[in-house]
């Protein structure tokens, strides 16, 4: 964040008022026919920390199907947990430790990485060989891999990138000096 820290005072307002505008001509070329509402205010952040989702909707106005999605998403609550709080598949997980499972309590830990379907809640009774899937998608903001960015939304494993698709401090390093630091 070093190069943020070096920008001159009046262009961080320029590089905002820069991104408002774009954002409002993009919004303005996907809305041009008219069949879409406004979009909708941002919903809670799945998470409090460790990264999670927000979303946004929108209306179809016409009686007719609209072109494109009724929903978006970004990314929020970008700042670590304190390590007490733990694996947030594993508290998904440890949530069914008091649900009976073919008549007796388990204590589950989680399946990470699975190459299959990396966004349904899989966990496994501790002292056991038992997997068992306990829920068809994980919560919005799960990591859909143990040494990865991406999320899962809505069960589906979004690379972090759809989200966000470039360093911030990055680009505007670029457009103010040229290049980053």
């Amino acid at each position: 964040m070093e190069c943020c820290r070096r920008a001159t005072p009046g262009i961080p307002l320029l590089f905002l008022a820069f991104l408002l505008l774009s954002s409002r001509a993009a919004r303005s070329e996907e809305d041009r026919d008219g069949l879409w509402d406004a979009w909708g205010p941002w919903s809670e952040c799945s998470r409090t920390c460790g990264g999670g989702a927000s979303y946004s909707l929108r209306r179809c106005l016409s009686s007719k199907s609209c072109e494109g999605r009724n929903i978006r998403y970004r990314t929020c609550s970008n700042v670590d947990c304190p390590p007490e709080a733990g694996d947030f598949r594993a508290q998904q997980c440890s949530a069914h430790n008091d649900v009976k499972h073919h008549g007796q309590f388990y204590e589950w830990l989680p399946v990470s990485n699975d190459p299959d379907n990396p966004c349904s809640l899989k966990c496994q009774a501790k002292g056991t060989a038992l997997v068992v899937e306990l829920a068809p998608k994980v919560l919005d903001g799960t990591r859909c891999y143990t040494e990865s960015l991406d999320m899962c939304i809505s069960g589906l494993c979004q690379v972090s990138a759809e989200f966000f698709p470039f360093n911030l401090c990055e680009f505007w390093c670029l457009c103010l000096h040229g290049s980053t630091i």
